[in-house]
């Protein structure tokens, strides 16, 4: 690996895995092998390491600042709860997208926690801190001192519970709370990116490696990026860079449920109004292919010889037996059932708009 790459505190604990470069980082693509790896997180429990992701806390008065960089209104949220949703720039283009998670506290006693993506961990925190007020807050970047471990599947509470000897049942799906470990908190947000049930685990780096090395000797199947891929893109949950980037809003990648019109201003607001009234020119959709014709990122989307957008994600779905794939194409050409082709090695195949998600957990709380 390049000398560069950074190492999550975890990687010397990833013996026999097979490593690749990632957003700066050197990971684990697979341990003992994608699909094997894919299917112990359908169908018992599987875990990833993903400390390169970004993790900051504010405590003060945050709500009111916040509100105003997402669409989504964090009002809603109670105490234990969170949002998935996406920072905006003034074009209503997608920054990045992120979880808020909503600690308790009123007025200047609010605690809040957010996990980002690990390739814009930079950028997220510059334009956070360019758009708070610092004197009503207090940012922290925990990224660089933390662990973060993600443990996703049907299983996957059992395991938790057993391991850290707490009952997580009353922590719903999109909550958290807090546990103990060796003596240290556990941040716990039952949360993920799998489509399965499953948490997330944030805490210091000693407790984060004596819990990877407990959670496999439970049983808990490593897993690495390759999986973790697989398993996102039949839940069709997009991939920050290939799925949505700074110049697709959220109404055009299929997040039109994160934008509440009904809250106060927010950047990119009066792009998104337009939008929502006027209606978008291109949408994401789902494609699937019959037998084993991939269609990859940035392959074409032909309609009647003509080309009419690009595929965004592909792969062949281990759970389903066929090709799936996200792909930008015009709004007229959006409507499912649509036939469509996809050019692949130069040559095309026919590749059906069908309904998102292409796998959905009958588990999942």
């Amino acid at each position: 690996m390049t000398e560069n790459l950074k190492r999550t505190p975890l990687f010397d604990l990833m013996g026999g895995a097979r490593a690749v470069g990632f957003s700066g980082w050197e990971m684990p693509v697979q341990f003992s092998g994608i699909t094997l790896e894919h299917q112990a997180v359908r169908n018992s429990a599987g875990m990833f390491d993903i400390s390169h992701m970004g993790a900051f806390t504010f405590k003060g008065n945050v709500l009111d600042q916040i509100q105003t960089l997402v669409p989504s209104d964090l009002s809603r949220l109670k105490p234990g709860q969170a949002q998935y949703t996406v920072l905006l720039n003034p074009e209503g283009g997608i920054i990045d997208d992120l979880i808020f998670y909503y600690q308790g506290g009123e007025g200047a006693q609010q605690s809040w926690v957010t996990i980002v993506n690990a390739a814009t961990i930079d950028k997220d925190k510059d334009w956070m801190l360019n758009h708070l007020d610092l004197n009503q807050l207090e940012f922290e970047d925990l990224s660089p001192s933390k662990v973060l471990i993600a443990v996703q599947g049907p299983e996957a509470a059992g395991h938790v519970e057993r391991i850290l000897q707490k009952k997580l049942d009353r922590v719903k799906a999109f909550e958290h709370g807090d546990a103990s470990y060796n003596g240290e908190s556990v941040f716990v947000g039952r949360t993920g990116y799998t489509g399965e049930d499953g948490f997330e685990l944030l805490c210091s780096k000693e407790v984060g490696r004596s819990l990877w090395t407990a959670l496999i000797e439970s049983g808990v199947v490593p897993c690495g990026l390759g999986a973790r891929d697989t398993l996102r893109l039949e839940a069709a949950m997009g991939l920050y860079g290939q799925d949505m980037n700074d110049s697709i809003s959220p109404l055009e990648a299929g997040l039109g449920w994160l934008v509440h019109l009904d809250k106060g201003d927010f950047i990119g607001r009066s792009v998104l109004e337009s939008q929502k009234s006027q209606g978008v020119t291109k949408r994401l959709i789902g494609l699937q292919l019959k037998g084993r014709h991939i269609a990859r990122h940035d392959y074409k989307v032909m309609n009647a010889g003509v080309e009419v957008g690009i595929v965004t994600s592909g792969t062949l779905s281990p759970t389903l037996g066929y090709p799936v794939a996200l792909a930008y194409v015009p709004t007229e050409l959006a409507k499912i059932g649509t036939v469509l082709e996809v050019e692949i090695r130069g040559k095309l195949y026919p590749a059906t708009v069908v309904k998102k998600p292409f796998y959905k957990s009958a588990q999942r709380i």
